[in-house]
């Protein structure tokens, strides 16, 4: 019972809807009728500004961050299970909460940040290395899916990496998760796939490194 409350807590946590809010209070709109029509980051950013997006990303990650952290520590007893993996379970179902979130009919984000704060909570050093790989990604392509995509595929393979022999104790069932983790954010950005293969995905010039060093 414990476990479940835990879960129904991350759940509610991570379904609140950030991106909805702040269009909400500062356009009076909702952000999921412009841009890309998606309550995450990237659209509030192309939609609202970028400082709405920096707001919505921290806050999106902070729900990741707090359900793996905070929700799953509360002492309701842990049915047999070992803290890293009550915090993986609370993160992802944050997550999942993200991406259909009960408030808004179950319309929500791609999950990516949401994710990204979970996994700084339980696994920081994988989660550092593919924070690097996104700002590589996005900082050459201008593409901030490219960035999330390459993130997505990095975890799981640092994770792995890691565990080799000699590496940090990372159980193997988080190998598993994050590459689990890493096919559900390819299935919520299936649109921008798409439009990466059809040459239509936009353009950030402002985050392209190149363009700046040119001026």
């Amino acid at each position: 019972m414990g476990i479940l409350l835990r879960l129904l807590l991350a759940y509610l946590l991570g379904a609140f809807p950030t991106a909805l809010v702040i269009g909400r209070v500062t356009r009076g709109i909702d952000i999921r009728d412009h841009g890309s029509g998606n309550a995450g980051a990237t659209n509030a950013w192309r939609v609202l500004g970028w400082k709405a997006g920096i707001s919505v990303l921290l806050v999106d990650m902070a729900k990741g961050a707090l359900a793996a952290a905070a929700v799953s520590r509360i002492p309701l007893g842990t049915g047999g299970l070992d803290p890293t993996a009550l915090a993986l379970l609370c993160g992802v179902v944050a997550v999942l909460g993200h991406v259909f979130p009960v408030y808004t009919r179950f319309r929500g984000g791609k999950g990516v940040a949401t994710a990204g704060g979970m996994l700084f909570a339980v696994a920081p050093i994988p989660m550092a290395i593919s924070l690097g790989l996104f700002l590589l990604a996005v900082t050459t392509t201008g593409r901030i899916s490219v960035g999330s995509l390459a993130a997505a595929v990095g975890i799981p393979v640092c994770v792995g990496l890691l565990r080799m022999p000699g590496g940090a104790r990372y159980p193997a069932y988080l190998l598993g998760l994050t590459a689990a983790l890493a096919a559900f954010i390819f299935w919520t950005h299936r649109s921008n796939l798409r439009r990466l293969l059809r040459g239509e995905e936009r353009v950030f010039r402002r985050l392209q490194l190149w363009r700046l060093l040119r001026r």
